[in-house]
C-alpha cells in the first residue's frame, strides 16, 4: 500500500472528490460547483489526487474530466483487510468470553 494514498485521502476536501467520482467521471467545474469550492482550490486538490494515482484526467475538447483509478483503492482495501482479519478474529474471541461469562452468571446458585 502507497502511503501517498493515506495522505492524499487525509485531507477532507480531498476525500470528498474521491467520493463525488464514486459514481463516475466529472468535469472540475461541477466539483468545484457541488463542493462550493473554488476552481483553482479544486484543481489543486485533483493535483495532488492525480500525483497519488488515485484520479486520472480524461479530456474532453476545452474541459477535462476527473475519475477515480481502482488500483489505489484496492491496494488500500487490501492492506484494511488485514487489519479487519485481526480484529474479528479478536472481536470473536471476546463474544465467546462474554458468552462464558453470562452462561457462568446465569448459573443457580447452587450448581
Amino acid at each position: 500500500m502507497n502511503p501517498t494514498t493515506l495522505s492524499a485521502l487525509a485531507e477532507p476536501n480531498r476525500l470528498h472528490i474521491v467520493e463525488l467520482l464514486r459514481d463516475g467521471p466529472l468535469p472540475v467545474g461541477d466539483i468545484a460547483e457541488r463542493l462550493r469550492l473554488q476552481q483553482p482550490q479544486v484543481s489543486k486538490h485533483l493535483r495532488v489526487l492525480h500525483d497519488a494515482g488515485l484520479v486520472e484526467v480524461q479530456p474532453s475538447a476545452n474541459r477535462r474530466f476527473y475519475k477515480l483509478e481502482t488500483r489505489p483503492l484496492q491496494e488500500l482495501d487490501a492492506w484494511l483487510a488485514s487489519f479487519r482479519r485481526s480484529w474479528e478474529v479478536r472481536l470473536d474471541q471476546l463474544e465467546d468470553y462474554l458468552y462464558a461469562l453470562q452462561e457462568k452468571n446465569d448459573k443457580p446458585e447452587g450448581d
